[in-house]
């Protein structure tokens, strides 16, 4: 796929990034996919920033990458149109509205949770397990397309929930890859290279990448070394964010190891929390802002929700300034494509692990729960409501329709 050249005009300053990433933060509803749409009717078809074959160049990338699909292919925006500065600009405005508003959520859990009627969480749970369950087939329709990536996802479900947290999702995503590399190297034909008009020098790339590295391997010795809790806090979401493949939905059993297997965060609050996020217009990895508040104490915890949101986007940053110069000659070979074949696919199983446990082992405990959770999921997938507007009644209507008294 091979675009026209584009140049980066010498008039884009962090500030008018800033500023057209900030209006798509406050309206950007629905989650990743809906995300990409965004990006597209604003950047390709309106202001006219990419053509077509760019932008599904940067998607596509931005989708093999660990972190979130959505906000790396706006920091990739931001970097092709003014530099580092544009993707910090770019990355700032997207994800500062729902940031604040999970901080301020974060705080209303805080000041409820600890002896108030919580049965209204229920309800939050069982629409996360929904808008989860809608992800899987979604994601299914689109990565699983034949038996042997359905057998991948299949296997990768059933590893995942044998070794759950962060070693038995390395494990999976390394075999997937091994698989889908012999299964496919040879049916796949290499794409020609693209065109580009991102701006970073191999060095500074390089350097990035070298970051991403040192900071994965050595802040949890920093954390043994020093016993910080902010240096804790910092390195457990950066490692959820540096090890997550497929963004929003497949970070959820890294962040539940990460904070509920610790003892940091309730599993009720937890799921909450994530249901809360779907409800927030911008990215699902601002759940981490909820998650650090929750994990802090004292009247500034909002520092906590804030380093806990630098920690998880950190990687997606240092992935997208390193990879840039590079992407080009890496990203259409076609063995590398097979790898990815089989990573998508384990993507799947992952979440179909995820939707099993944490999310309907701690949410469902009877008939009137899987009653509501179809419910939640016919009218998601049938209907087209917006979940969060589905997040939105259970929060009004919960006193008056409770399960199980």
């Amino acid at each position: 796929m091979i675009g026209t050249p584009l140049t980066r005009p010498a008039n884009a300053a962090p500030l008018s990034i800033f500023l057209v990433f900030l209006r798509l933060g406050l309206t950007s509803f629905g989650g990743p996919v809906a995300h990409l749409g965004y990006f597209r009717e604003t950047f390709v078809v309106r202001k006219r920033w990419l053509d077509d074959a760019r932008y599904s160049d940067i998607v596509a990338l931005c989708q093999i990458l660990p972190g979130p699909a959505s906000s790396q292919t706006g920091m990739m925006i931001g970097l092709a149109r003014g530099g580092i500065r544009g993707a910090l600009a770019a990355w700032l405005g997207f994800t500062l509205p729902s940031a604040v508003l999970m901080i301020a959520c974060a705080y209303g859990i805080a000041l409820v949770g600890t002896g108030a009627d919580m049965r209204w969480l229920r309800g939050l749970e069982i629409i996360a397990v929904a808008v989860v369950a809608q992800a899987v087939f979604g994601m299914a329709r689109m990565m699983c397309p034949d038996r042997p990536t359905i057998l991948i996802a299949l296997l990768s479900a059933a590893v995942a929930l044998t070794l759950p947290g962060a070693a038995g999702q390395n494990l999976v995503l390394i075999l997937a890859a091994t698989t889908g590399y012999g299964l496919y190297r040879n049916r796949l034909a290499a794409r020609p290279p693209t065109a580009t008009m991102i701006d970073v020098g191999k060095s500074t790339g390089l350097a990035a990448l070298a970051l991403f590295v040192a900071l994965l391997l050595g802040l949890p010795l920093l954390h043994v070394a020093t016993g910080s809790s902010a240096v804790g806090l910092f390195a457990s979401f950066y490692r959820a964010g540096a090890l997550v493949f497929g963004g929003g939905h497949v970070v959820l059993p890294l962040l539940a190891a990460e904070t509920v297997a610790k003892g940091a965060v309730t599993h009720d609050n937890f799921l909450a929390g994530y249901a809360l996020a779907q409800a927030v217009p911008g990215p699902l990895f601002t759940v981490a802002a909820y998650l650090g508040v929750l994990m802090s104490d004292g009247p500034q915890r909002w520092l906590g929700g804030a380093l806990a949101l630098i920690a998880i986007f950190t990687p997606s940053f240092l992935l997208i300034v390193g990879v840039a110069p590079f992407w080009l000659r890496w990203g259409q070979r076609s063995d590398i494509r097979a790898a990815l074949t089989g990573v998508n696919a384990a993507v799947v199983g992952l979440l179909v692990a995820a939707l099993y446990t944490p999310l309907a082992t701690s949410a469902i405990h009877g008939a009137a729960d899987v009653a509501l959770t179809a419910l939640a999921f016919l009218l998601l997938t049938r209907f087209a409501v917006p979940a969060w507007l589905l997040v939105g009644l259970t929060l009004l209507g919960w006193r008056v329709f409770t399960i199980g008294g």
